[in-house]
């Protein structure tokens, strides 16, 4: 049989919290990821379709972002703040494979372009000397062959000098590949532009 006691001074007047007033406190505090935010970050904004991170600018110079590892194991980091964190350091990942890419790339660039030109002047000369064989005499073939071959000797001499400048400039490309994807591959016709060189070609 159950027995009720009637006390003199309800429990509550002792002026203590209750352990589900302290429960409720702690929840209600917001958990905070700041301190594992990456030194470049400036802010995040909702957008349409997702969330806008604003970073300040990337040298290409920088360590590759990584988020901390002591975001995972912190256990006031909620998942919606892990996943926030893991989308803010992979926008920074794609910021900063953008700069090393323009790191890189921009001297490379300046070295192309004009074994670009030579390689451009070598081929239209190989093509002019070929098509002269159709108005060329017959006692001058030997002579136009010999043209020919210098042209073909320049035209390939002059692409394996580009050629060793576009494999830097290839690998530069696939390495920003590498770190941000496809969709948010920078173009090294848009780089090549920022430095004024039309690279249409």
């Amino acid at each position: 049989m159950v027995h009720t006691i009637p006390l003199k001074t309800p429990l509550d007047d002792t002026g203590l919290p209750h352990r589900d007033t302290q429960t409720s406190q702690a929840a209600a505090a917001p958990a905070d990821a700041s301190r594992y935010h990456h030194p470049h970050f400036v802010d995040a904004r909702p957008t349409g379709s997702g969330t806008a991170y604003r970073f300040t600018a990337f040298s290409g110079y920088e360590s590759r972002p990584e988020m901390p590892a002591g975001a995972y194991d912190d256990a006031a980091m909620t998942w919606e703040l892990r996943d926030q964190l893991h989308d803010q350091y992979t926008a920074a990942r794609v910021l900063w494979s953008q700069a090393c890419l323009r790191l890189q790339a921009a001297p490379l660039l300046h070295k192309a372009a004009p074994l670009w030109s030579a390689w451009t002047a070598a081929r239209n000369e190989l093509v002019v000397t070929f098509a002269q064989f159709w108005s060329t005499g017959d006692g001058l073939w030997r002579a136009q062959l010999l043209r020919l071959t210098d042209a073909e000797r320049a035209a390939r001499e002059a692409a394996g000098a580009f050629d060793v400048v576009a494999r830097g400039l290839a690998q530069a490309v696939a390495d920003q590949v590498d770190v941000a994807g496809w969709d948010e591959a920078l173009e090294l016709t848009t780089v090549a532009g920022e430095l004024g060189y039309d690279a249409s070609d």
